[in-house]
Parts: C-alpha cells; structure tokens; sequence
C-alpha cells in the first residue's frame, strides 16, 4: 500500500512530495503535504490552525539578508511542504520500486571555462585574502546540461542510484515540488537541535579516491597535508563563532573523524552545545556553513557577490525538517544543500565550489571542482558508467566499505591534530562564570567578525558580564561607561581612510585612550590602537590566515592563532614605543601585542582554536588593562 502511494505520487504531476534516507537508517521516509512559499525563517508555518506541524524546508542562500549579509537576489523561494503524511518505508522495496533506466544528458559542461576559473581563483587569492578580507573563500561554478525526461522519472532515477550506490551520506534526499526538484546525497549535518543539544558537523578537507579506491598510503598523504589541515581547522573556528552565539555553553569540539564515502573523504569535526532558543532562530543565526561560503561569513557573502556569476539559488543553503517534540517545541534536523541536482524546466544544474586560502593552487582548485562533479554525476549515473566502475574499487561499493578510521596509524594521525588545538575548546566548560574579573563589566565591539561571540565566552568564563555590540550601533554612552571595552577583530585594511567601518573603530579606541579607561584591543583593533601611537603599519609578505605561532607576550611564550593581513612593525629588538610596551618578533619587529596605562592590546586572536594558550594570555592581558 505505501509504495503504491509512492506510484501515485510520481504519475501526477501536481502531487509535491520528499524523499529522506537518513545515514544508518534501513528505511526511507516519504513526506507529503501542501506546499507554501514564506519570506523570513521565522514564517516557517511550524503550528497551523494552534496544532504543531511537521515542515520541510528548503532554505535557499538568498536568506543570508536576513542576518544583514548581501546576496545576489535570484527569488528562489523559501518552499514549506506543511507534512500531512509521514510514511517509513523499507529501502529495500524502496530500490525495487523506483526507476532505474540511465537519464540521458545533452549539451553538458561547465558555464565557467576552467582558465577563466582559475583566473577568479588568482583574483580572490590576491585581490581579497591578500588585503585582509578574509581566511578563505569558497567560489563556485556548476555543471549545466540538458535533461528531455520528465522530471519526477529523472528526481526517481536519480534518488534510486544514491541510495543504491553512494555510501556515508547524512541525508540522501529527493525533492519534488512544482518547479524545483532537488535530488542530493549531502555529507554535512549544518545544524541539529534536539533536547536541547545543539550539534554542528563542519566538514573540510576534500580527497578524491584514486583509481582502485583509497588506500591507508594515499589518504596518509592527504591527511599530512598542511592546506588540508588548516582549512578544517579555519571552518571549525567559523562555526565555533556560531556556536558561540546560540548556546550557553559556547560548544565543545570532539574529534577529528573521517568522513568516508565512495568516492570522496572528508574530515570533520563535531561541535556541541546547549540553546533554549526557537529552532528557526537557530537557523537564522547559523547561516551558512563556512565549508561553503568562506569567513569570517559577513565579509565571505560580500567577496561571494564580487566574484560569483550569477546568484547560488539553494546552492549552500539547507534541507531543514522541523519535527514537533514532546517538550512542545520542535527538533531541528537541517544538512547542508551540496552534492545535489537540481532541475528546473529541463535544465539541469551541479553547483560545485573550491575553498580558497593562502595556499591554493588555482589549477588546483579547478581540478577539485571536476572532482566534485563528477561524484555527483558519476552517483547518479549521469556520466559514463564505465569510466565510474573504473574509478571505483569493489570494496567501494556500499556493502562493503572500507573503514581507513579504524586503521591504528590513520587514527593516530588523525588523533594527533588536537595536540596544536586550545583545551578550552576541547574539554566541558560548564556555565560556571564566576573568575578572576566578576561583577566587571565588558562591553565587545564587533567589527563585523563573529569571533567576538567566542572572545565574549571567554570573557565569561572570566567573570566579566558582557555584552556585544556592533560597530554600527555601539552607543557612545554605552563605550564611556563599561568597565572594559573589548575593541574587536575585522577583515579590511587598517589604513583605510574611507571605511566608516574603520574609522568608527578608531574612535572608540581613542576615546578609551583618552579617558585613561580599560580597553583591550584584538587583531584589527590592535593594528588601530598600534597606528594611533606612530607604529608603522604594513602588509605581510604572505597572509597569516589560519596560522598557529608561539610568540613572546611580556615574558611568557604563547601558542596563538592568527588571521590577519597587515601588521604593526617596529625595529627589531624595540621593547617601547612612546609610554607603551611593546612585544614583537626580534628579528622582523612584527608587533604581537602592546600594552601601558589602562590598554592593552593583541595581533593574534586568543579565542581562536589555534590559541593553545589562548585563554591565559586573555586573563593576563584584561587584568592589566583592568589594573
């Protein structure tokens, strides 16, 4: 009876309906319901007529507005299928059931030529990472062609080759609705709230299996790689950042894991965290994962809508099932919108991007676009079925995987990232808030980077009550009257003399200089603070985007992390600058942090997860400036 529903549902041409197979699971879910398109994530109709109701959700990037970011507007819409029905139905009568006659494909290629792509690559590296506008950036370019079947046989056919032949996938997921179909197998749980539990799944790091499959050899190569590495560790730093500002306890980092599937491995982190907060306001605070867009978020979105061709539609958006609880609330379950064919009037699109960062390879880079095409393509059996048994060793297939963690030598490898990781980070951290600097005020102005959220939970756990406010809002009376007042990190250029951004930054600065009140200053606001006492500042000769030093800070060495473009620079062997003391490099004179009466200031950002010592250098730092 239920897979006649199914039957049904294919042959009418009105019905809209979803497809889940969630990983682990022996069964697929079959949704179907009413369809409505809403404007904001607080419209998700999640109670109907006062009754809780289960909805589906696709959340097209376009919604990034809603948190003030720009986006390119292409009107794909926010699409609600309101569940009327929830069936679970076995896969295996599932895989019988469904289509399996290969969809052929015509006029096929990329719409951007692969040296035009790697010529925005050079742009990006040079022109955006290279003047402080962020760690990495994530740029796209989809697969395109022509599909003459009808679409719900196409969305089937498709969904069937996943399930069948694609291993590792969080969700693997066909959705039709009039106008959009949308069929995927994505590796990434963006968010996942039940109980309470807030959990993310960033996941960097791409190794495409060599002919024959992966073996313990080649994915130790990938796994030694620093570019590889370091990307993970800049998106985990990004999500923490989100974490940081949805729950109480600022979230926990477990791992790192592999994350194997046929054709492709990842590695991936889990963070953790606890929120009280309506689950669309989750979403909204969470969009989007950092593995798709770049950081920090506010600043990837603008260098997004510089370089991208056209706008991403639901590219980097989410799947989100809303799921009423018996708590009375809803669970949130929502992956990530990658590794997916959408299909729209016979027009067939792959959206694929590359994570750019200091190290990439622009030809590179194009090469890891074709690779995640033609994962995509080759599991849905739109590509050459030979050419993809090829690639493919038996062992691939999905029952029997081949599990590289358990090796001991791969998990050791794997294992021992965290040594270079903050404890902070990665232990339970509690709620307890009462340190050295209770019943202390801190006021943290944000200079669009949302690495102020994981300093204010630092800073928290210090005792301080804090409070963030953008650089655009901060009220004057509000920078008077804290007892400390945390000047932020930001992308940009210090120097620039036409950024209201910058130069409301240096007024806060300067207006807690000159009323000799604490003040801390971070990053772009160290470089602020350096250039107000006469310290030159000046670009460095390669970007310091996700990089871990161990730096004198007055007498101790420190493990920091460091995300910055330019530097304040002194002579070598300086240790004043005016009434400031200053710590610098002894050979290069890069300034590393400052301080004198009632400031203090520091280059790297101790809140990052690179930060080994993040934590002590933030107590020491606040308590003189609070002294």
């Amino acid at each position: 009876m239920t897979l006649s529903r199914l039957d049904e549902l294919s042959a009418d041409p009105t019905a809209s309906f979803v497809l889940i197979a969630r990983d682990g699971a022996d069964t697929v879910e079959l949704l179907t319901g009413d369809v409505t398109d809403v404007d904001l994530l607080a419209d998700i109709p999640l109670t109907v007529e006062g009754e809780p109701r289960e909805v589906f959700a696709l959340v097209p990037y376009r919604q990034v507005r809603e948190r003030g970011f720009v986006a390119q507007d292409d009107g794909a819409p926010l699409r609600c299928l309101v569940v009327a029905e929830h069936l679970d139905l076995p896969t295996a009568a599932v895989l019988d059931a469904l289509p399996t006659a290969p969809i052929a494909l015509r006029d096929e290629g990329f719409d951007i030529a692969d040296e035009e792509y790697a010529r925005i690559v050079e742009t990006v590296i040079a022109d955006e990472i290279g003047r402080g506008e962020g760690a990495n950036f994530v740029i796209r370019r989809d697969f395109t062609a022509t599909v003459d079947a009808d679409g719900r046989q196409a969305a089937l056919t498709w969904f069937r080759a996943l399930l069948a032949h694609e291993r590792g996938a969080y969700w693997t997921f066909a959705v039709v609705t009039p106008g959009h179909i949308a069929v995927g197998a994505s590796p990434e749980a963006h968010v996942v709230a039940r109980g309470g539990v807030v959990t993310m799944n960033p996941i960097s790091g791409t190794f495409r299996h060599p002919a024959g499959g992966a073996t313990k050899e080649t994915l130790t190569d990938f796994l030694a790689s620093t570019k590889e590495t370091e990307e993970l560790f800049m998106v985990v730093d990004e999500e923490l950042k989100m974490m940081s500002a949805v729950c109480a306890d600022g979230g926990r980092i477990t791992g790192p894991h592999l994350k194997e599937m046929s054709r492709l491995t990842h590695t991936e982190y889990m963070l953790r965290g606890r929120s009280g907060l309506d689950p669309r306001d989750i979403l909204r605070e969470t969009m989007f994962a950092p593995t798709v867009t770049g950081s920090p978020m506010q600043n990837a979105c603008a260098v997004i809508r510089r370089h991208e061709r056209k706008p991403r539609g639901y590219y980097s958006g989410v799947a989100a099932l809303f799921t009423p609880n018996a708590d009375g609330g809803h669970d949130l379950d929502a992956p990530i919108l990658i590794r997916t064919v959408y299909l729209r009037d016979g027009e067939l699109s792959v959206p694929v991007g590359a994570t750019l960062v200091r190290h990439s390879d622009p030809h590179g880079e194009v090469s890891e676009t074709h690779g995640k095409a033609a994962g995509v393509l080759g599991a849905i059996g739109a590509i050459d079925r030979d050419r993809v048994a090829e690639a493919r060793s038996d062992a691939d297939a999905p029952g029997e995987p081949r599990r590289l963690a358990d090796d001991p030598d791969v998990a050791a490898l794997l294992s021992s990232r965290n040594a270079r990781l903050a404890e902070f980070w990665l232990n339970p951290q509690g709620e307890d808030f009462t340190g050295p600097f209770s019943g202390r005020s801190a006021l943290v102005v944000d200079a669009e980077d949302r690495f102020t959220t994981m300093l204010a939970h630092q800073l928290r756990h210090l005792g301080l009550d804090v409070t963030i406010a953008s650089w655009d809002e901060v009220d004057d009376g509000a920078v008077e009257t804290a007892d400390l007042v945390v000047a932020g990190p930001g992308p940009g250029d210090p120097r620039d003399d036409a950024s209201p951004r910058i130069a409301r930054m240096r007024e806060v600065v300067a207006a807690r200089l000159q009323a000799h009140s604490p003040l801390l200053a971070v990053c772009l606001s160290h470089q602020i603070l350096a250039d107000r006492m006469g310290i030159a500042l000046t670009p460095l000769d390669a970007p310091h985007q996700g990089l871990q030093k161990a730096v004198p800070v007055f007498g101790e060495d420190a493990s920091i992390g460091f995300y910055n473009t330019f530097t304040a620079r002194v002579d070598p062997g300086a240790t004043t600058v005016g009434a400031a003391e200053v710590s610098a490099d002894p050979v290069t004179g890069d300034v590393y942090a400052l301080r004198g009466d009632g400031f203090a200031s520091v280059q790297g950002h101790l809140e990052s997860i690179l930060s080994r010592d993040g934590i002590r250098t933030l107590e020491r730092l606040a308590a003189h400036a609070l002294r």
